[in-house]
């Protein structure tokens, strides 16, 4: 299965759920899979954009 057709099915399943995906999270979503970035890069930028402090 294509990296597309994985995303299009999570975002689906989480609409499913009641819940919205915005286009920069499935863009940074589809970067980690295609490992432009790391794991670490992309929790920093979710952390950073949800406004989450750490500890």
């Amino acid at each position: 299965m294509s990296i597309d057709k994985s995303i299009a099915n999570a975002v689906a399943s989480v609409k499913m759920e009641g819940f919205q995906i915005d286009d920069e999270c499935v863009l940074l979503c589809k970067e980690l899979l295609e490992q432009k970035i790391t794991l670490e890069q992309y929790i920093s930028i979710i952390i950073e954009k949800v406004g989450v402090s750490s500890v």
